[in-house]
């Protein structure tokens, strides 16, 4: 097994699908757009998303080429250039993505406005979603194999022809710290370039589609008594705008930094893994090194291909039917299924013939398809948790209809219930990931939990497109409505939607379960890196009741929640501006309720994008400082206390944010679909019903749309720099520089 199969596969796969979004990109934007008013429409969405994320990647360029020159200098110089491969493949993914919506959106209102079907109109909306899916694995595989053929082989930082074991994975020195470092770090700054990306990408596109979406809905919903996406409504271009920087760029960059995350985590953690059995009793050995070194990224590679597959079905499918959902299930299942067939016979051609003993030293219990059986538990377990957001999201079950019930008590009642559906909501979600992670590490050790965490995002392309197709949809049913065609359009746009709002709830489940495991997975990479703190006796543990363990872990736990009330800050601010120039047109000008005038747009979208722009820097820079900074003033050890309770505080809030915000949203949509007994649109009561349901949706906005999203990067971002930096703040931190403190905490 060599280089040449990793070549063959990974960059079969990288061409197969960077070829088949470039060919979907083509082919969408060779539609027709419509009429003279929806191609206008959809252009102000285009300039207005076009503005924002090249504002946005300019502040991302000077913090990202900062913190590169830092890892360069004080890290290692492979890390700052693999933090800048990363970094530039996942703002290509997101850019690319981003464009493709704002040009499929108009599209898809002409393929409802013309054929009046569906099927016809979904396979458009399908489409332009792929080209995001297959872009972030893609642009994933690419940056991986980059940093590999770079540093791996050609610098020789993974040697299986070495003489000597420790020779194997080769160590090199900075010349400035003089700390020693291999190609674990080296991958972290790959990982770390990706998620800088996805963090402020989640964040920015967050705050400004929340602050434009409150701002709609406070005063256009509940003050003037216009439908969503009314043309009168001065923010609904912002508001459109925001789908497609936040649910579509934001969407894909965090997801493609989801996967890198768990990849590279699992491939670092086999590493550390054989560094620590050397001179053991039982040793991985050379050859079980570069095939667990391997089978991460040739999984990925397959998982690809099978995505591939699965998105080919509902696009190279005659006749779609009229039920969206089945056919978007089926292309996912196709895409899981094909990878998991492939799966399987690449663990066992990769893994046979080892030798019991290195099988053991690794802990793969159950011989070559362990890895295998692994990943297939990890993917079992994202759609338990999918499943289970659904439940307590969709208004098809009792949890989401109490709260469309409630909404008749007042707004009061609307946000307690769905606080208590949200707070229920993370019982079950955890029990399912407990399970996981008990399976996989009986099973495989550590490295089968990073397996674990690599099969659910193992068919991330296949995911992000159905996910990216939610807000095209979403887009196409504002375009429609600001266009005034026929209502049977919206009514096609917002089934298409709706099945959207569904398949997400999947999406977030996968999203979720993947950062608990691949933050599990690179904590103990950590806790391999810092062995000096950790190793006690033999073994390496994390001993929560030392002194400064349990201080790191507590203030670890608060901080999701400065993070998440920073976020929700910063929306609210943004929205307050926003709601203020509403009100502001409509008072001066009554022209534009009567539809006599069009309301000023353009100063709503410049509201979101400065309101966004200002104030995504503080939460992020936050999430990257904290654990550098404790590190050098605490050392390895208070790290290691936060990393463990800010992943256990960070898992419960997401939950418990994505799933509050879900039900609030559907349980307004069940309120206006008619679903609640004795209150119907047009008669009387409707509007203070729907105003209460309003207001949970609007308190909902921020926490399952900006919140919960970037909560995963969060825990992410904090293990992956906490990796990188160790190796120099384990020795070069205040608790050793000043006498008498070092022993304080029995460090």
């Amino acid at each position: 097994m060599d280089l040449n199969l990793l070549t063959i596969i990974v960059m079969f796969a990288v061409v197969l699908g960077l070829g088949y979004a470039a060919l979907n990109f083509y082919l969408t934007k060779k539609l027709k757009e419509g009429n003279e008013r929806m191609q206008y429409i959809a252009g102000k969405i285009r300039e207005g998303a076009n503005a924002f994320i090249f504002y946005e990647y300019k502040i991302v360029a000077i913090i990202g080429a900062v913190v590169a020159l830092i890892l360069g200098l004080f890290i290692a110089w492979e890390a700052g250039v693999a933090f800048v491969i990363g970094a530039v493949m996942s703002a290509t993914a997101g850019f690319i993505g981003m464009k493709i919506a704002t040009y499929a959106n108009v599209r898809v209102t002409n393929a409802a406005n013309e054929t009046r079907n569906i099927g016809k109109t979904l396979k458009v909306a399908f489409r332009g979603g792929s080209v995001m899916g297959l872009c972030v694995a893609g642009f994933a595989l690419l940056g991986a194999i980059i940093v590999y053929c770079c540093f791996a082989w050609a610098e020789g930082m993974i040697n299986v022809g070495g003489t000597a074991l420790s020779e194997i994975v080769v160590e090199k020195v900075n010349p400035i710290t003089q700390q020693s470092y291999n190609l674990s770090i080296v991958l972290s700054g790959y990982a770390l370039g990706c998620s800088i990306i996805a963090l402020f990408n989640r964040v920015g596109g967050g705050i400004y589609t929340k602050a434009a979406d409150m701002g709609a809905d406070l005063v256009g919903k509940t003050e003037a008594h216009i439908p969503e996406d009314d043309p009168r409504n001065p923010a609904t271009i912002a508001d459109n705008v925001g789908d497609n920087v936040g649910d579509v760029a934001g969407l894909g960059a965090d997801l493609l930094e989801s996967y890198v995350g768990s990849v590279v985590a699992t491939v670092i953690l086999a590493i550390e893994l054989f560094c620590n059995t050397l001179g053991a009793e039982l040793t991985i050995g050379a050859s079980l090194l570069q095939k667990m070194v391997l089978f991460p990224i040739l999984f990925a590679g397959i998982g690809l291909i099978g995505c591939v597959v699965g998105i080919s079905y509902p696009l190279l499918k005659r006749k779609l039917s009229d039920n969206p959902h089945m056919e978007l299930n089926l292309a996912t299942w196709i895409s899981a299924g094909v990878t998991l067939v492939g799966g399987c016979l690449l663990s066992i051609f990769l893994f046979q013939g080892e030798t019991e003993e290195a099988m053991n030293a690794a802990k793969l219990s159950i011989g070559p398809v362990t890895p295998w059986v692994c990943a297939a538990v990890g993917i079992v377990a994202g759609i338990v948790i999918g499943i289970l957001s659904e439940y307590y999201t969709s208004y098809d079950h009792k949890p989401t209809k109490r709260i469309s019930e409630a909404s008749k008590e007042g707004a009061a009642l609307t946000i307690t219930q769905g606080l208590a559906t949200g707070m229920i909501s993370t019982m079950l979600p955890v029990v399912v990931l407990g399970i996981a992670i008990f399976a996989t590490y009986a099973l495989g050790g550590m490295f089968g939990v990073g397996c674990g965490a690599m099969g659910m995002l193992s068919f991330v392309a296949a995911t992000v497109s159905v996910d990216t197709y939610g807000p095209i949809s979403d887009n196409a049913g504002g375009i429609a409505e600001m266009s005034m065609l026929e209502e049977e359009v919206r009514e096609i746009t917002d089934t298409l939607d709706s099945v959207g709002n569904t398949t997400a709830a999947i999406g977030k489940g996968f999203a979720i379960g993947s950062a608990a495991l691949a933050t599990m997975s690179m904590m103990s990479s950590y806790l391999y890196a810092a062995a000096d703190s950790f190793f006690k006796n033999g073994l390496l543990e994390l001993n929560i009741i030392r002194g400064d363990i349990i201080v790191g872990a507590i203030v670890g736990a608060a901080i999701p929640f400065l993070f998440s009330g920073m976020l929700i800050n910063a929306v609210a601010k943004a929205a307050r501006r926003m709601v203020e120039e509403v009100r502001r047109q409509f008072r001066e000008n009554p022209k534009i309720l009567t539809g006599e005038e069009d309301p000023d747009s353009t100063k709503c979208v410049t509201i979101s994008s400065q309101g966004a722009l200002k104030q995504m820097i503080v939460p992020s820079v936050v999430a990257i400082a904290i654990p550098v900074v404790c590190g050098f003033i605490f050392g390895a050890g208070f790290v290691g206390g936060i990393l463990i309770g800010a992943t256990l505080s960070a898992i419960m809030l997401a939950i418990f944010t994505g799933n509050a915000g879900g039900a609030w949203d559907n349980a307004k949509k069940y309120i206006e679909k008619g679903g609640v007994e004795g209150v119907k649109k047009g008669e009387e009561g409707y509007d203070a019903v729907h105003d209460s349901a309003v207001v949970g949706d609007t308190v909902g906005d921020p926490l399952k749309d900006t919140v919960g999203p970037s909560l995963d990067i969060l825990i992410k971002i904090m293990s992956t720099i906490s990796l990188v930096c160790v190796v120099v703040f384990q020795n070069f931190n205040l608790m050793k520089a000043i006498p008498g403190l070092a022993g304080i905490f029995g460090a």
